[in-house]
C-alpha cells in the first residue's frame, strides 16, 4: 500500500466553482497536499493521459471533456492513500455514490463526476509523474 494518490478536479467542478469545497473536504479527510496546480490540458495531453482507455467507446468524449476547460491536478499523501481517497470520492456513478462523498455532492453524471482518483498505487505514481516533476513535490 502506497502513501500517495493522484487527483484531478475536473472541468465541470472547476467551472461551477466547487474547487475550494472539494479541496477542503480532501484536507478535512487527513490528506496532505504534496503538489497542486491549475491548468488547461490540451486535447493531445488528454489523449496521452487517458491512453489506457483508447479502445473504449467513451474515450473520445472523455478526451473532449477533459480538455474543455481548466482542471486542478494534485498529488495527495496519506497512509493507504489510493484506497482512502477512493472512499472519499465515492462511486464513479454519482447516483450510486454514498452520501457525503465528493461525487455524491458535486458530480452531474458518470462522465462529469467532479474528480478523478487513481485506481492503484502504480497508476498513482504514473499519473502524478504525468503532471509533476520530483522537484514540484513536497512530501510531509
Amino acid at each position: 500500500m502506497g502513501n500517495i494518490t493522484f487527483t484531478m478536479i475536473k472541468p465541470c467542478a472547476v467551472s461551477e466553482e466547487h474547487t475550494g469545497e472539494i479541496l477542503s473536504l480532501i484536507n478535512k479527510d487527513g490528506f496532505h497536499f504534496v503538489a497542486m496546480k491549475m491548468l488547461h490540458i490540451s486535447k493531445s495531453q488528454a489523449e496521452k493521459f487517458y491512453a489506457v482507455h483508447s479502445e473504449r467507446p467513451f474515450y473520445k468524449d472523455l478526451v473532449e471533456f477533459m480538455s474543455s476547460g481548466p482542471i486542478v491536478a494534485a498529488i495527495l499523501q496519506k497512509e493507504n492513500a489510493v484506497v482512502e481517497f477512493r472512499k472519499l470520492i465515492g462511486n464513479t456513478n454519482p447516483a450510486q455514490a454514498d452520501e457525503g462523498t465528493i461525487r455524491k455532492l458535486f458530480a452531474k453524471s458518470v462522465q462529469e463526476n467532479a474528480v478523478h482518483g487513481s485506481d492503484s498505487d502504480e497508476n498513482a505514481e504514473i499519473e502524478a509523474s504525468f503532471f509533476f516533476s520530483q522537484i514540484e513535490r513536497f512530501y510531509k
